[in-house]
């Protein structure tokens, strides 16, 4: 019979990101992105993360904001699989995933004197939610809807071997399982640097972002059941463990009735049971991970008359994740392979974060009307990832090797003063992947997308302001047909999409 592992569960170990951004970064770190989205060219105090150079050009005095997001995301995965049918008698099942963050805060801080102007700022830059499925995913239930299926086949190998005299489960066509997965990250950024302005016109930014990565990711397999030969739903390690003990009784009479011949058929017999008990026990995972490392950031701006140029780069951040793993985890294989060897307790899994260069423009086009574009470039297949199986030759490989170019971004957007204590501001942004159909998985893939967001800034009091904005994502579909469903053997299809909300309030205030 085919061995139920829990490769699903430990697959988990990847990003769920609930922001905007690449694969791995939060771009959204400030409300005023929410609500205009092409920041890359700011000389506002955001530009402590969009335009670092830029700050140069703030008047002086200390700068200090402070932003609340709300964030709401859910991923909806369509699987089509032909052994879906025996559990709710329809091979099509949808997924859905729930991923909230209620609260996700971020502090900004300027110290702008003559020519010099020294920042630092604390966010979530990567990850910052958890994602629930009740009903765990396709790449779970998959290996459990073979069962009804393997059943009837090691039936028709034990009544050809002798051990049973008709096949005992013929008639076997239905499952059911209890399955749950739950994933929350973090990536914690603390980011500090300087900024100098080298004449009227140009400026320049050199700092480093510390990042702190803190992931955990639970789930489990239980109450594993099937009809066997047909008849009510039972649960198959009890079954299996009673048949086994039964056979074992069997074989030790024969066996003392001198009976050796049917004692080794029961004994056969026994081996079986218990490997299939073996195989459908609850299986459970619970995993921490952790691990840090240091993003070099440098930038410049260039400012003239109506027009801003701002440039930044961050570097590939090298970073691993130690991991923490409690539960069942299957040993390795007696061939001495180990699918599990990424994942466990005590072994760093790679876990960049992608090099990113942004370009931004932006332009006074009146007095009160401001307009902006942008453009990021996510470095993706520099960045090293845990590994993944390759579906054909089933080694470990680095799941970057699936990514065809890097992530690209294109915004715009524009503000406009209403009046003199309050403006309006609106943009997109276009964000186009480079993954490839084996980058794609239930429990972690990248989706093309339009993201929107619209808001408002009022100017409370002569130094402090408020900003509010909402923000959303409408995201392409994902269709991946797969020959071999997860490593079943059998044809299958995933249908991934996502849905993302974001409502952001902030304060600025000046010293």
């Amino acid at each position: 019979m085919r061995k139920i592992s829990l490769i699903g569960l430990v697959m988990l170990i990847v990003s769920i990101p609930t922001f905007a951004g690449g694969l791995l970064t939060n771009t959204n770190q400030h409300v005023l992105f929410l609500r205009m989205l092409a920041r890359d060219a700011s000389t506002q105090i955001d530009a402590i993360y969009s335009n670092p150079a830029g700050l140069a050009f703030m008047e002086d005095g200390f700068h200090l904001s402070f932003n609340g997001q709300n964030v709401y995301q859910t991923r909806t995965i369509t699987s089509t699989f032909a052994p879906f049918a025996g559990f709710g008698g329809n091979q099509t099942k949808t997924y859905k995933g729930e991923a909230s963050a209620p609260f996700v805060p971020s502090l900004f801080a300027v110290y702008k004197k003559g020519n010099w102007a020294f920042s630092g700022s604390f966010a979530i830059t990567g990850g910052g939610g958890k994602a629930t499925f009740n009903e765990g995913l396709g790449s779970f239930e998959s290996q459990v809807a073979l069962i009804p299926a393997m059943l009837v086949e090691a039936g028709r190998g034990m009544a050809e071997g002798g051990l049973a005299p008709t096949n005992p489960y013929t008639g076997t066509n239905q499952y059911s399982v209890n399955s749950f997965m739950e994933g929350k990250q973090y990536i914690f950024g603390l980011q500090l640097g300087a900024t100098y302005k080298i004449n009227e016109y140009l400026s320049v930014f050199g700092g480093a972002r510390f990042n702190y990565v803190s992931n955990s990711y639970s789930g489990y397999l239980k109450n594993i059941q099937a009809n066997l030969a047909g008849g009510d739903m039972v649960n198959l390690n009890q079954s299996f463990t009673n048949t086994a003990i039964a056979a074992r009784q069997a074989a030790a009479a024969f066996t003392a009735a001198g009976d050796l011949a049917s004692a080794e058929k029961y004994t056969a017999m026994a081996d079986k049971a218990e490997a299939v008990a073996g195989q459908t026990a609850d299986m459970e995972l619970d995993c921490e991970q952790s691990g840090w490392g240091v993003t070099p950031i440098i930038g410049a701006d260039f400012k003239k008359g109506k027009w801003n140029i701002g440039v930044k780069y961050e570097f590939n951040t090298k970073l691993n994740v130690e991991n923490k793993t409690k539960g069942n985890l299957p040993p390795p294989s007696t061939d001495g392979s180990d699918k599990f060897a990424n994942y466990r307790d005590g072994v760093n899994t790679p876990h960049d974060i992608p090099s990113l260069l942004t370009v931004g423009v932006s332009y006074e086009i009146l007095p009160t009307l401001r307009a902006s574009i942008g453009y990021h470039h996510f470095f993706d297949t520099h960045a090293k990832m845990a590994t993944v199986q390759d579906p054909i030759t089933g080694d470990l490989v680095d799941k970057r090797n699936y990514i065809g170019n890097g992530t690209n971004e294109y915004l715009g957007g524009i503000e406009w003063d209403i009046c003199k204590w309050a403006q309006i501001s609106a943009g997109m942004q276009r964000t186009k992947y480079g993954v490839k159909d084996n980058y794609q998985t239930d429990m972690s893939f990248a989706v093309s997308s339009y993201s929107y967001g619209f808001g408002a800034g009022f100017n409370l009091m002569k130094n402090l302001k408020l900003n509010v904005a909402y923000f959303w994502t409408d995201y392409d579909k994902y269709t991946k047909n797969m020959d071999d469903y997860n490593g079943t053997g059998i044809a299958g299809t995933d249908v991934f999409t996502r849905t993302n909300k974001v409502f952001g309030v902030g304060l600025d205030y000046k010293f």
